[in-house]
């Protein structure tokens, strides 16, 4: 494998140049702030800003960075641009302490915070936010993470996050942190148009946005997106086709403001799944893991019974389809005596389909044909100009369509509250709201598929006796190779009620702050698993070998799901300023999160109840932190203990967990600036152990998987009169690619680079360049251990790809 050691002289420079938590976290703002305001990196202050206001959901009283006892971090569109990001999922990995395993395309990323676990999939501990209301009220919803459903374009202001155990109380069911997309609103009268095109792949996207005042009391903001493209790795057809607009306008009192928010996103784009490699990370002959994709252009469609038992088609082209609409009202005022209220309300309508390419066995032709058809098996091309011909390479794919159809994804989100100053106690109050349903088919397939990176061809398998076991390379209508599993049907509604508290004090030197959150919620609804029966799918008249087992919805069979859960969220912070350069902080939090769907088919009981146990896991997490600042350096340092308790469920491997962890590390995080150069990084190292696990006690004592002993990130950047130059690097130590510490993947550090030039006023050209020296950065695998054939499934950081922009601001 290609790789970059890591030195002690790289550690040791990311440490020092470590990203400064230093802006505000705005996920609860008592008062309007300057959201469209991005920190100027040619200011003196920029990255430097220790006095800036923090205001969140957990600390009720507004203080400065070095005052605030919270660790929290912000990235503006300047930062965004330097990093380079392909995806709104490797914009995470510049953020302090989280681990974002952005290989998965534009969504369905891994994300996880500090130590805590990614045992499936998702971010279960960690909430996505848009402009303070969550996208999705769980994280990790089997094919509908909510990173599928949230895009970062020219309607951004900045990214606000807010890391560890301030968390717990702060939003339901994110004990891990909160990351909160904050729109612009129209502050800064003007706009820009964006062009960015690929110049060594396929792909042209418009960003725009443009806001201001209507009136004098009266301002608003519009922005958005449209792209097309094949994408980053070529599908075969064009794997990347939609848009997004967001717009917001606000009123102002004089006693506050209201804005109302309106979204509308449909984009579809290629979802990339675990490809065949080698366990050193190196390619197989005829797929090349750093640019090629499983899907190809002789598999777009797919013929299956929905979620209703009828005969429908399924568009791999879609890729992840979200479809959302969502209208937001916001309101802030101060009333009488001494009180703010505010309330935030959102109604999103969300819908759409998640469809890719799995591979279930990459392994040998022949093996995998006999399996299907008996031994002595015939292999020939279905497809393609080799149609009919014998496939004689010596090995090939069983391929499986994660056909899911996103039904509904609806929600309903109110959060409101109460705020007083009593002397010099700061005191909050608030109610939360949500409902949330989820319902989804899955509609899986199954098919046989020659192992080639570039537009693989579908493969037809006959017995010996010349009975044909295929059509067009479909093996089943199903996946009888993992017990016919997953012809699913979700239909279930969970609800949320969270009452919660904070309060704040501060005498000179040192601030203490308190908060709590009771979450209590429901959860109803069917689901039903799949039936077998005969059909005739392509109607000629004949059931065929594969018509003979096709598998639907057993929906006259429905289970129901009716179960309640609830939990206390705690957090207790103390920071104590010893000089106007440096303090320190301590904190000791307990927050919880609520399983949803991945519960279903196992941990439900015939009645729809659920173990006490099972519906919640909880995470309790120790802080102890430095701020210092010593001339134009800036340096924050956390230690952190968290024991954390997981349930879930795994859909590639149909696995069950039911483990506890501990984690236990330091956050390191800095920025420097002299002159014209601008530089910013962090460092986590974390030692992670698997505790108790009641199903798999053999892994007790394991290193988690794919949890590396370092992650790091560096942001350097200088500016001229009428140009700037940038580098970001992302990069993690070595890590197990499974809980059994056998297979261990080899550590990567990515390089990005970013040049920008001023043709006019106004007018900036700009070059970038993501993963500069085309590394190969394996993120996670099926496998466990290398198999016979040395081919693992595994997938890695996109390979080398360059960009060329224009753009425009007016």
């Amino acid at each position: 494998m290609k790789k970059h050691t890591l030195t002690r002289c790289t550690v040791a420079l990311a440490v020092s140049l470590a990203l400064g938590s230093t802006t505000v976290f705005a996920q609860q703002t008592p008062a309007e702030q300057p959201a469209d305001s991005s920190t100027d990196a040619n200011n003196e202050n920029a990255g430097l800003g220790f006095e800036r206001i923090v205001v969140t959901g957990a600390v009720s009283r507004n203080q400065t960075v070095m005052q605030s006892s919270v660790s929290v971090s912000s990235l503006t569109t300047d930062d965004i641009a330097i990093a380079t990001p392909r995806s709104t999922a490797e914009i995470f990995r510049m953020l302090p302490g989280v681990r974002s395993e952005s290989t998965g395309g534009e969504g369905n990323a891994n994300i996880a915070v500090r130590g805590l676990p990614v045992a499936s999939g998702g971010a279960k501990f960690l909430t996505l936010q848009e402009d303070g209301l969550p996208v999705l009220q769980f994280g990790d919803i089997a094919f509908g993470n909510a990173d599928i459903f949230v895009r970062a374009d020219a309607s951004l202001s900045r990214l606000d996050v807010i890391r560890g155990g301030s968390a717990s109380t702060a939003a339901s069911n994110s004990p891990g942190g909160v990351i909160n997309f904050v729109s612009k609103t129209g502050l800064e009268n003007g706009g820009s148009i964006a062009f960015t095109t690929g110049l060594d792949y396929d792909s042209f996207r418009t960003d725009f946005d443009y806001g201001g005042d209507i009136n004098s009391d009266m301002r608003f903001h519009v922005g958005g997106f449209v792209r097309q493209g094949e994408g980053v790795r070529d599908p075969g057809y064009q794997g990347e086709k939609g848009f997004q607009i967001k717009a917001n306008l606000t009123k102002e009192f004089n006693s506050g403001y209201v804005r109302l928010y309106f979204k509308h996103l449909n984009d579809k784009a290629a979802s990339y799944m675990p490809m065949p490699m080698y366990a050193d990370g190196s390619s197989v002959p005829g797929y090349d893991a750093g640019s090629d994709t499983l899907q190809s252009a002789y598999l777009t469609q797919t013929v299956r019974l929905n979620g209703d038992n009828q005969l429908s088609r399924g568009d791999i082209r879609d890729g992840m389809n979200p479809v959302v609409n969502s209208v937001g009202v916001e309101a802030v005022f101060d009333l009488s005596e001494g009180w703010t209220l505010e309330n935030r309300f959102r109604v999103s309508d969300i819908s759409g389909n998640f469809i890719t390419l799995f591979p279930a066995e990459v392994g040998n032709a022949q093996d995998i044909a006999d399996s299907i058809a008996g031994a002595g098996a015939n292999i020939t091309y279905a497809v393609g100009p080799n149609a009919g011909d014998a496939y004689t390479a010596e090995n090939a794919m069983r391929i499986h369509t994660f056909d899911v159809e996103l039904n509904d994804f609806g929600s309903i989100v109110n959060d409101l509250k109460l705020s007083r100053r009593f002397g010099d106690v700061d005191v909050n109050v608030g109610y939360y709201v949500a409902d949330q349903n989820i319902s989804m088919s899955w509609l899986w397939n199954s098919y046989f598929m020659a192992l080639k990176g570039n537009n693989a061809e579908l493969l037809d398998v006959t017995a010996s006796d010349g009975t044909a076991f295929t059509e067009q390379g479909l093996t089943a209508y199903g996946v009888p190779f993992w017990g016919n599993c997953c012809q699913r049907n979700y239909d279930t509604e969970y609800s949320i009620k969270a009452p919660y508290a904070s309060v704040s004090w501060a005498y000179e030197a040192l601030s203490l702050d308190a908060s709590i959150r009771r979450d209590i919620g429901s959860a109803s609804g069917t689901y039903a698993g799949a039936v077998q029966s005969s059909l005739d799918m392509n109607g000629d008249g004949v059931i065929s070998q594969v018509e003979q087992n096709v598998v639907g919805i057993d929906n006259a069979n429905a289970s129901i799901v009716n179960y309640d859960w609830g939990y206390n969220s705690y957090s207790f912070g103390a920071n104590y300023q010893f000089t106007k350069d440096w303090a320190m902080f301590g904190r000791i939090s307990k927050g919880g999160r609520a399983n949803a769907d991945r519960l279903l088919f196992g941990k439900v009981n015939a009645d729809g109840s659920v173990a006490k146990e099972d519906s919640i896991d909880e995470v309790t997490q120790y802080e102890l932190g430095s701020k210092s600042r010593h001339g134009n350096l800036n340096l924050f340092a956390t230690l952190f203990f968290a024991e954390t308790e997981e349930q879930n469920f795994e859909a590639t491997s149909q696995r069950f967990f039911d483990r506890a962890y501990t984690a236990r590390g330091i956050e390191l995080e800095s920025s420097y600036r002299i002159g014209d150069f601008d530089m910013r990084g962090s460092v986590t190292w974390t030692d992670a152990e698997i505790d108790k696990d009641a199903l798999a006690p053999e892994v007790v004592g394991n290193t988690p998987r794919r949890q590396a002993d370092f992650i790091y990130n560096l942001l350097a950047r200088y500016f001229f009169e009428q140009a700037q130059v940038g580098v970001s690097v992302t990069g993690s130590t070595g890590a197990y690619a499974q809980d059994n510490n056998d297979l261990k993947f080899d550590g990567y550090t990515q390089f990005n680079a970013f040049a920008s030039y001023d043709l006019v006023e106004n007018l900036t050209v700009s070059l970038n360049i993501n993963n500069v020296f085309d590394e190969i950065g394996l993120t996670e695998s099926e496998e466990g251990s290398v198999p016979a054939n040395g081919i693992i499934r595994a997938r890695t950081i996109n390979g080398r790809s360059v960009s060329l922009g224009l753009a425009y601001k007016f």
